[in-house]
């Protein structure tokens, strides 16, 4: 955990219909000083929205140049999907596409400006990167319910979000982009 990190301990309970996960999931996560409760927020969704066996958050998280921030890696230690969240630069995309088999991005920022930043950048297989957003309002609010410890209710069903956190009902589409 990095110097001046606040730990947020999720019981989260996820249900994602659409790709047939249930799961209960005690997760802990190291808040950066310079990470938002945003980003915070959309990396836990991104987690659970890409959950499967070997999904991890990145060792250095959001100071991390190396990783993404959630990763999942196979039972060799092969790195088989990579997911960036926020606005990652045009050369961790690619460098991420040629590492892993699947790259997926998360995002709590506009998509339009997010996709404006990468035309003519050179990134591996861009036509089958997705980027994922998330509602600016849904996440704002997600991170207004943010406590040190939290408990969460992740459901999907037809691309549509469910989240409970601490109480607090929030839903959003997961609005679905390509990098091309």
């Amino acid at each position: 955990m990095a110097i001046g990190a606040t730990l947020h301990t999720f019981a989260v309970q996820l249900s994602d219909v659409d790709r047939g996960v249930y799961q209960g999931l005690e997760l802990r996560l190291a808040r950066h000083p310079s990470e938002t409760a945003e980003f915070l927020v959309t990396r836990l969704l991104a987690y659970s929205l890409e959950y499967e066996d070997g999904i991890a958050f990145s060792d250095g998280g959001v100071s991390s140049t190396d990783e993404p921030a959630v990763l999942v890696r196979d039972l060799t230690g092969q790195i088989t999907a990579w997911v960036e969240v926020g606005a990652p630069d045009a050369d961790r995309v690619h460098r991420g596409s040629k590492l892993a088999g699947r790259v997926a991005v998360y995002t709590h920022r506009d998509p339009a400006k997010v996709l404006a930043a990468l035309p003519g950048k050179r990134i591996h297989r861009s036509e089958t990167i997705p980027l994922y957003s998330l509602d600016r309002t849904f996440v704002d609010a997600a991170a207004a319910a943010l406590q040190r410890r939290n408990t969460a209710t992740v459901s999907v069903l037809e691309r549509q979000l469910y989240l409970e956190l601490n109480g607090t009902d929030l839903t959003t589409a997961i609005d679905e982009h390509r990098l091309l």
